[in-house]
């Protein structure tokens, strides 16, 4: 009578299995949830916050446009009419004249100038162009060039000996001036020089040199 009954003996059996199962889950979801831990802890890591600090480098590029247009902002296309053409050092080496031709801003504001004049040999009353215009100096990088009020530039043009060509393809003329446009101008300025021209359209002496600051000359 006081021995146990099936069913008690069945839960006296099993009791012990069932805690252990308990157990095994418990430890079981604890393990999964300190799994899943780490994970949360790369955010810092696709964090954005470094990548806007990449905003900083692209400054330069704008400021480096801006000073670029400062130069031609500084002053309008000098004019012909407010400029003043002039002779500056002159020398000669292998059959060639160098010749320095400077220009003198006479207006009471500043203005620019860019690049090559059109230049070349005149004769005649009224002065009129003789043989080719100068052909442009190779190799060079024009720079705008900003003249204050009785600011000065300058150029430097070779003319090559007439007497280097054939007389019969030359056609040599005495000139008596240069005739200068300055750049991007259309009013011609003229410079006392007495020299030897070919009056020959398809013979080359003259080249000329891109404007430059200062009174010394192109290169």
């Amino acid at each position: 009578m006081n021995s146990p009954s099936a069913r008690t003996r069945r839960l006296l059996t099993f009791g012990p299995a069932l805690a252990g199962l308990a157990l095994a889950a418990g430890c079981s979801a604890s393990s999964t949830t300190s799994a899943s831990a780490p994970a949360t802890s790369s955010a810092p890591a696709t964090s954005s916050a470094p990548a806007t600090s990449s905003a900083p480098t692209t400054a330069p590029a704008s400021s480096g446009a801006s000073a670029s247009s400062t130069p031609a902002a500084a002053g309008s296309s000098c004019s012909s009419q407010n400029l003043r053409a002039g002779k500056g050092t002159s020398e000669g080496a292998a059959g060639s004249v160098y010749q320095v031709i400077t220009f003198t801003n006479l207006g009471s504001k500043p203005c620019t100038l860019f690049g090559y004049p059109g230049v070349s040999l005149a004769a005649g009353s009224p002065l009129a162009q003789v043989g080719a215009a100068a052909d442009r100096q190779t190799g060079e990088t024009p720079v705008t060039v900003t003249l204050a009020p009785q600011g000065v530039a300058s150029t430097t043009l070779r003319i090559v000996d007439a007497l280097n060509f054939p007389t019969a393809k030359c056609n040599p003329t005495k000139t008596t001036a240069i005739k200068i446009f300055p750049p991007g101008q259309t009013a011609a300025l003229f410079l006392s020089y007495a020299t030897t021209g070919c009056s020959d359209s398809a013979t080359h002496l003259l080249t000329i040199a891109a404007v430059v600051s200062g009174s010394g000359g192109g290169q």
